[in-house]
């Protein structure tokens, strides 16, 4: 049973290989923590935040990244005490918390009477996985972008993101830094789309992190003027394909739970439910 604060301590470079194994434990649910360690080696200087890992003895059984994303790793929500009372010490900067939906529900618990009300809460939210081919035909259209396809794709980024998320990317002087997300994804082969015979994207998706074992697709968009041919679930046994080719054996996304026509297009492509996610938005 947890008594004390002692069971906690901030993770560095030292830990990188510990906070790994942690994650692997649960390897396509934890692509994010573990995409995350790889590329800062748990340095706070180039995480933007830091990463927490509770501890027994001298075994790593919990963590929690603690940045603009704010993601638990293979916490119990007996755990998120512990981690909430890091994350009421520091500076805020929480932008999203996602994880399991037992273990958001038990950290918000004990954060909601001091931080803000969330902009928008979303529960229930299946997280679907494939590590098959796809049971459609993929796409032969839906390729992998290059940085010459800049300017047509970055509307539909805009528009796919405003869609999901409520507010623009670009909205209090972010274009810069969202412009230049983009440009990070197309140079590491992780974008993907379809154009139509006048330059317009009409399906798009992109990679938004992964692992040895996992990668975690977002941003499935279709043209407004193009949905209901079933773009979705070609484009997207086109990404699975390319994806299980090029960066991961396994392919992963989560999908707002009210969302019924996309879930039935993942469902026909192969995808399963392994898990359910909460996501918080400030």
């Amino acid at each position: 049973m947890l008594t004390t604060r002692d069971d906690v301590r901030l993770l560095g470079p030292d830990d990188r290989e510990a906070f790994l194994s942690l994650t692997a434990q649960d390897p396509v649910v934890n692509v994010f923590a573990a995409y995350r360690a790889r590329v800062t080696n748990l340095d706070p200087r180039w995480l933007g935040g830091e990463v927490w890992g509770r501890f027994e003895g001298d075994q790593l059984v919990a963590g929690c990244h603690m940045g603009a994303n704010l993601v638990p790793v293979q916490c119990t929500p007996e755990d998120v005490g512990l981690f909430a009372d890091r994350a009421l010490e520091r500076v805020r900067s929480t932008a999203t918390i996602v994880g399991p939906h037992d273990v958001v529900e038990a950290f918000w618990g004990v954060v909601s009477d001091r931080w803000s009300p969330p902009r928008e809460a979303r529960w229930r939210q299946p997280h679907l996985q494939i590590a098959d081919d796809p049971m459609v035909a993929p796409d032969p259209e839906v390729r992998v972008t290059t940085a010459g396809d800049l300017e047509a794709l970055y509307p539909a980024c805009v528009a796919m993101y405003t869609e999901e998320v409520g507010v623009s990317p670009e909205s209090a002087g972010g274009k810069d830094l969202y412009q230049a997300r983009v440009r990070q994804l197309i140079s590491r082969g992780w974008s993907f789309a379809r154009f139509d015979e006048r330059g317009r994207v009409i399906f798009k998706a992109e990679v938004a992190c992964a692992s040895p074992y996992a990668a975690q697709v977002q941003g499935v968009y279709v043209h407004p003027d193009r949905r209901g041919e079933g773009l979705s679930e070609i484009g997207m046994a086109a990404v699975v394909a390319l994806v299980r080719e090029q960066v991961a054996p396994t392919v992963s996304l989560y999908v707002n739970e009210w969302n019924t026509a996309a879930r039935s297009a993942y469902a026909r492509v192969g995808f399963t439910e392994t898990a359910r996610l909460s996501t918080l938005m400030f």
